[in-house]
């Protein structure tokens, strides 16, 4: 770092990549000793796997970790933070190229973090493993053989595809690309293996996605700088509320992890504890530091004094790579008490201890059964808060908000929250009746209670549009969204009936649901996709938000008695279905209270039947209410320009129109020369012609 208030040039900034480096091995290191994994006696009678898996597995998933987050935060700079437009820059394709880089890194790293695997779980050294037949079996068979080929495979992909890509469609497709394929491993592993999995893996997820923006980011904020590019504050600027809400992500995913993980305040004081507090103790150094830079550092940057800023995040990063190292470290640790723990085989299936028995009205379990959901949790907490915020902007701005909007999005949340977190949510598992009312409600009630609440309309108002020539914002990137060919196609109102009605159908009637039943991520993918299907149906019936297209009165009414037949044939034919819908998964439960699983399937079509006619009947009174408001809101255009003249009056204008002809009729026509100079009319008149007309 020069001494004079200038960036050292690029050969004197590689101490600082070096010490990031360095200072992750270092934290890998010292956690795993401190884990017992270099120094632990090999079982007598079972072979080791050897120092070179014991040390070169956590560095490998280190390089792994460490190429991700660079490839995220290199795509981010590219879509987010600096300025162009559909047609990437100058800028930003070199940027893109560092992010090409970075995903090889990860590839290779990925697929060396799958052989060591491997080697660890077969105790066997990487000699012994490295064949392609029993690694072609280990990614095919198991679960962490199948996470760590998906992160490799996705890597190898966004490698390829930056090396050509021009556009920001493409960027923007790539980023979405590394974004999911961070999350395979988070579903393996020690989260996955516990108590309150479903729990566990949810909230690691969100945790690794947290830490690649906010790292990532950092990184690249950080070179812009330092290598004091054009748009290094506006980046800096922009990067600057992503990092509060990946420090809030990261830091709330953790307490779930740890209170998963650390069932017993005792259990604190274990190596396991210890390192999550050392973790806590560097997140609230790094929240911290950040709150410094939103107060001191950004400002002086602006002004064109990068010097402070660059400093500060150096050592930012540094403090970063050490608890990322820390991070690997901790997942070669044993939790306390993993060791000797023993989990039912429905609680390994559920993630949950198996509940009571409903038994007879009024099913009190349903009420008092509660099992915390990190993604319905964290989704609806932050859905409540960015709503509530937008709506006290544009009342400090002095512009109103209907109060009912506001209450139909809380309540919509809140049902949500009722649905996948009380007892529906604990028992729809375990009872294909509780599942099919969890159901409904999803698809049914919160998507009328939101769409009500007209989100996109109140985003539109209170985000603040960006000057010309500068990145598109959330607002714009909204309005782009909602005017695509995408939405334009999925908003038509036959292809959003056909998603809402038949999806249904093609869940339960197919093996997709049993599928979908054996694992967390499947049944959250099942609830989220009724939740969305019905979002689309609803906003295109009843929705104040804009879209691409918007259907008459009468066409949307129309598709509404469309719709209810085939909602009733769905009902009726689980009733009347001789056929066990998801046999396996339920023959892998073990309820005894359960003695006659086809009651249970019959009774859970009289349910679909009972609690979808409700909101339809809801949807039909809204419909009908917004027609008679439409209606009188176009009648008092009309009195208002009769007002103003006589403007907008079907019947005047028709009677102007008419007078428009004869008055044209009644023109002189031109004249046209003919051969000898003379003057002729190019059209004759008749009297018929000229008559004057009766007005209407």
């Amino acid at each position: 770092m020069a001494t004079d208030g200038r960036i050292a040039p690029a050969g004197r900034r590689l101490p600082m990549v070096l010490a990031a480096s360095t200072g992750a091995c270092l934290a890998v290191a010292l956690a795993t000793v401190w884990a017992g994994g270099g120094t632990a006696a090999g079982v007598p009678g079972i072979e080791d796997a050897g120092a070179m898996t014991t040390w070169g597995l956590p560095t490998a998933r280190a390089v792994s970790d460490a190429a991700a987050v660079a490839t995220v935060g290199a795509l981010l700079l590219v879509v987010v933070l600096l300025p162009g437009g559909r047609a990437l820059s100058a800028v930003q394709l070199r940027y893109l190229l560092w992010a090409a880089c970075a995903a090889a890194v990860w590839t290779a790293a990925s697929a060396v973090t799958l052989v060591f695997t491997l080697s660890d779980l077969f105790a066997q050294p990487v000699s012994a493993v490295l064949s392609p037949a029993i690694v072609a079996d280990f990614v095919s068979t198991d679960a962490q053989g199948r996470a760590y080929a998906l992160s490799a495979a996705a890597a190898g992909a966004i490698a390829t595809m930056c090396v050509g890509v021009g556009t920001a469609r493409w960027a923007r497709l790539a980023l979405l690309l590394a974004v999911v394929g961070l999350l395979p491993p988070a579903f393996t592993g020690h989260s996955s293996a516990a108590g309150n999995h479903d729990a566990a893996v949810t909230s690691l997820a969100l945790h690794l996605v947290g830490v690649a923006v906010w790292v990532g980011g950092l990184v690249f904020v950080l070179v812009v700088a330092a290598r004091r590019e054009d748009g290094a504050a506006d980046a800096a600027r922009r990067f600057s509320p992503l990092a509060a809400w990946s420090l809030l992500a990261v830091a709330a995913s953790g307490i779930v992890n740890a209170a998963v993980r650390l069932p017993s305040l005792t259990d604190v004081f274990s190596r396991y504890g210890a390192m999550i507090l050392v973790k806590t103790v560097a997140l609230a150094a790094l929240g911290g530091i950040g709150l410094w830079h939103r107060r001191r550092t950004l400002p002086a940057l602006q002004d064109g004094r990068r010097r402070a800023f660059v400093r500060l995040a150096a050592g930012e990063l540094l403090l970063m790579a050490a608890a990322m190292g820390l991070a690997v470290g901790l997942s070669r640790t044993p939790a306390p008490g993993a060791d000797g723990a023993s989990l039912s085989s429905s609680e390994e299936l559920l993630g949950f201890p198996m509940p009571p028995p409903l038994g007879d009205f009024p099913w009190t379990p349903l009420f008092t059964q509660w099992h915390f959901d990190p993604l319905f949790a964290f989704g609806t907490a932050a859905a409540a808060l960015l709503y509530l915020a937008g709506v006290r902007k544009l009342r400090a701005r002095g512009d109103s908000w209907p109060v009912g909007r506001t209450v139909a999005w809380l309540m919509g949340l809140a049902v949500a929250v009722i649905a996948t977190m009380s007892g529906l949510g604990v028992y729809g598992k375990m009872l294909f009746s509780v599942h099919m009312g969890q159901h409904m409600i999803l698809a049914m009630t919160v998507p009328l209670l939101l769409v009500l609440g007209a989100p996109a309309t109140l985003a539109l108002r209170a985000l603040p549009a960006v000057p010309k020539g500068e990145p598109d914002g959330p607002r714009e990137m909204l309005l782009k969204l909602l005017h695509s060919r995408y939405v334009k196609v999925i908003s038509h109102p036959v292809v959003a009936s056909v998603l809402f009605i038949f999806s249904a159908f093609a869940v339960y009637y197919t093996s997709l649901f049993e599928t979908l039943m054996r694992s967390h991520l499947g049944h959250m993918f099942m609830l989220v996709h009724f939740l969305a299907v019905g979002l689309l149906f609803f906003w295109v019936i009843i929705g104040i938000d804009p879209g691409p297209r918007r259907p008459p009165y009468l066409g949307k009414l129309f598709v509404i008695v469309l719709t209810m037949p085939f909602h009733s044939w769905f009902s009726i034919s689980l009733m009347s279905s001789t056929a066990l819908i998801g046999e396996g998964w339920w023959s892998m439960l073990d309820r005894p209270w359960v003695e006659y699983p086809m009651d249970d399937q019959y009774n859970a079509g009289a349910i679909a039947w009972a609690t979808g006619d409700i909101p339809v009947l809801i949807t039909t009174i809204v419909l009908a209410v917004q027609w008679v408001r439409s209606d009188g809101r176009e009648a008092r255009r009309v009195d208002r320009q009769i007002d103003r003249g006589g403007v907008g009056d079907p019947l005047a204008a028709y009677n102007a129109y008419l007078a428009g002809l004869r008055a044209r009729d009644h023109r002189p026509a031109p004249a046209v020369p003919t051969p000898h100079g003379a003057q002729r009319p190019t059209t004759t008149t008749s009297p018929a012609d000229t008559a004057p007309r009766e007005e209407s």
